[in-house]
């Protein structure tokens, strides 16, 4: 793809970056034939090589509209098109570069930025964000239907191992989750007790920077990143084995530390190491010896009707495919085919609340294929995901890790 990029207020190193990234697309439309937002649309503009098209005018100087934008918001970043792509187009980043320069391109108006303000403020933000959950959760029977199936039930933690393995690992405490769903990270913690293993959850470590990041909002995620780096160093240096993600959504931001910190004199080693130690549960666990949980009850497991819901970040953003369903097998679980497995819930963190009718078509869609085969539950790997399918399941969706802990 020939540019002739022009926009002065692009840095060097992004034009760079666009410019690679442009210049690797073929135009072949692979892309879009996995883009849940072109399925639903059909609109060439809301599909991955429409949007690569909209960028590129834009970075070279063509004007910029209310529509253009509106064509990059509907993106849910799901990085369906970057699995897809034989061309291996970094979309995502490319992304990132057009929507830093539309929003001073063409600013947006006064509700959208209190909005995204809002998100931002609160969701990060565990001690803010929690008591404005127990509130809703307490007038939830009064509240109309609509607002009612989008506050989850109160969860509690559950009974909580410390522990003195010999072998360690940082766990990040993580901010929605921390509030909706305490009980995840203990179940990890139960699960890697009878592996041997300890987890340790750094004081200052906080939200993994994905919210601030996908809201445009780059410098702010920027120290989050930062943040969690210096609150996890002292125990990378004390011999951490891994950083452990039991939401996959953080799990895809961490691992890009290295990238966002690449130019950062303080941080870029720091980063790449933090980078290089991020590990999914499952990609601890597949490791391991499951024996220990197994134990006896492979058997009744095999009567469990299951559904698995692999979220994007997980599939997409991570590359890591696979990997729960042979732990979940190795346990005894039979799992089902679904279809349409790779697209998404249309949770895909605060896109639910800023595309709603997206996001709700999306979720009947996945919602129906998850229950085609008559589940007991539905377990999947984030917790954006899980609370998304939730509110319109008629079986409980929970996180995989907890099947494990009830071995």
């Amino acid at each position: 793809m020939k540019t002739d990029i022009k926009i002065s207020a692009l840095s060097p190193e992004d034009a760079i970056t666009a410019e690679k990234i442009l210049q690797s697309c073929v135009h072949c439309g692979f892309c879009n034939a996995t883009c849940p937002t072109y399925q639903l649309i059909g609109d060439e503009n809301d599909g991955p090589r429409g949007r690569i098209y909209l960028i590129k005018q834009m970075l070279e100087g063509k004007q910029v509209s209310a529509s253009t934008r509106t064509h990059l918001d509907r993106c849910l970043t799901c990085r369906n098109c970057e699995t897809t792509c034989p061309s291996g187009v970094e979309y995502s980043q490319l992304l990132d570069i057009g929507r830093k320069i539309i929003n001073t391109q063409s600013p947006r108006d006064l509700k959208d930025r209190l909005i995204r303000k809002s998100l931002r403020t609160i969701l990060p933000h565990p001690k803010r964000f929690s008591p404005l959950l127990r509130i809703g959760q307490l007038f939830k029977p009064l509240l109309p239907a609509k607002i009612k199936k989008k506050i989850p039930p109160r969860v509690a933690k559950g009974k909580c191992y410390i522990t003195r393995h010999k072998r360690k690992m940082i766990i990040l405490g993580g901010c929605v989750q921390s509030a909706i769903s305490p009980d995840i990270n203990q179940a990890t913690a139960r699960v890697l007790h009878k592996l041997n293993i300890s987890l340790i959850k750094p004081k200052g470590a906080t939200c993994c920077g994905a919210v601030s990041q996908h809201l445009s909002a780059e410098d702010e995620a920027l120290r989050y990143m930062k943040k969690n780096i210096d609150a996890w160093w002292t125990d990378i240096e004390s011999g951490a084995e891994a950083i452990i993600m039991t939401a996959s959504g953080c799990g895809a931001m961490v691992k890009e530390y290295a990238y966002f910190l690449r130019n950062d004199p303080d941080y870029a080693d720091k980063a790449q190491r933090v980078s290089t130690l991020c590990k999914d549960i499952s990609e601890i666990l597949i490791n391991e010896d499951l024996s220990l949980l197994v134990k006896d009850k492979a058997e009744q497991n095999n009567k469990q009707k299951i559904s698995w819901h692999p979220p994007c970040t997980l599939q997409h953003g991570q590359k890591i495919t696979g990997v729960v369903e042979q732990i979940l097998i190795q346990c005894g679980y039979k799992l089902p085919i679904i279809k349409d497995q790779h697209l998404c819930c249309g949770s895909a963190g605060t896109y639910s609340i800023l595309q709603p009718v997206i996001s709700e078509k999306l979720q009947i869609n996945k919602i129906t294929a998850l229950l085609e085969s008559d589940p007991e539950l539905i377990v999947t790997a984030n917790i954006g995901c899980q609370t998304h399918l939730q509110e319109a399941s008629k079986v409980p969706v929970i996180h995989w890790i907890h099947l494990l802990d009830s071995l």
